[in-house]
């Protein structure tokens, strides 16, 4: 049986910085309008994270029963050791989706009968990141989805729930946050990509390649921040993103390095570190 702390860790907390980074950033783009509602910033981040653990959830169920985790660098899956069954798990997962989607029905009701769409889009997209018959992030999908929901749809829709608007800055806002997230992933499936592209998972790292996918993050960082910039043209201080650069050195100076497997893990825990950084400042800066 699996225990506490290993329920935890399969919640893969080193991710929520997405969610967390996102929501933050999302607020801020609102405060810009001077009218966010503050129990609905709170919901917006109870969706975010309910999202981002039924999806880490749904992938360690999927990849568990698929056998794709049988042989894995990184900490051991629920699933796949043996640790849980895959009926718990699965239901761990439906269990967030399904909190994370009725705090998003208040929303709804609170601002707009249309975001049960995009609540079902996204739990949709959490599912079949690894589930269902056609898993898209076995076909080297995984990076652009990230970037539509936990960059454009977190950010945009966030800003939109919680004051009401969308001001124009909220589509440059979401950008770094979504190329950041990316970055995640793309670190994560680099870390993986022997394993994967043993078990046939073809991630856009097994598809590239191993110096294609480090070259890839490195543009992935320099274009989040490259966007900040832009983001400054619109509210100067959204410039307050840059100060976190620092931060990206150490993980961009290790993927560079050609480290492989477990030495990555360490590039990992900095990227979301990063993200959670960025998030805030990129969204004081915007707010101010």
């Amino acid at each position: 049986m699996a225990s506490r702390t290993e329920w935890v860790a399969a919640a893969r907390p080193r991710t929520l910085g997405a969610a967390l980074s996102a929501v933050a950033v999302g607020i801020g783009v609102g405060e810009t309008t001077r009218h966010v509602v503050v129990w609905r910033a709170v919901a917006a981040l109870v969706v975010a994270l309910c999202m981002q653990v039924g999806t880490n959830f749904a992938n360690d169920y999927s990849d568990g029963v698929r056998g794709t985790d049988a042989r894995r660098v990184g900490p051991r899956r629920l699933v796949a050791s043996g640790l849980a069954s895959p009926r718990a798990v699965r239901g761990v997962a439906m269990a967030a989706f399904f909190v994370g989607a009725a705090t998003g029905l208040a929303l709804a009701v609170a601002v707009s009968w249309w975001l049960i769409l995009v609540g079902v889009a996204c739990i949709a997209a959490g599912w079949f990141y690894t589930g269902g018959p056609r898993p898209y992030g076995y076909s080297g999908l995984g990076e652009l989805f990230v970037f539509v929901f936990f960059g454009l749809v977190a950010v945009v829709g966030t800003a939109y729930v919680t004051s009401g608007e969308i001001p124009s800055i909220a589509w440059v806002a979401a950008v770094p946050v979504g190329l950041l997230s990316v970055a995640l992933l793309v670190v994560n499936n680099l870390r993986d990509i022997d394993s994967d592209r043993a078990a046939k998972k073809r991630t856009l790292a097994v598809l590239v390649g191993d110096q294609r996918t480090r070259l890839l993050y490195l543009a992935l960082l320099l274009g989040a921040f490259g966007f900040v910039v832009v983001a400054a043209a619109m509210r100067g201080f959204a410039l307050f993103g840059i100060a976190v650069f620092p931060l990206a050195v150490r993980p961009l100076t290790i993927v560079r390095s050609g480290a492989k497997g477990p030495a990555l893990i360490a590039a990992l825990a900095m990227t979301g570190g990063l993200q959670i950084a960025f998030g805030v400042l990129f969204a004081i800066g915007i707010a101010l």
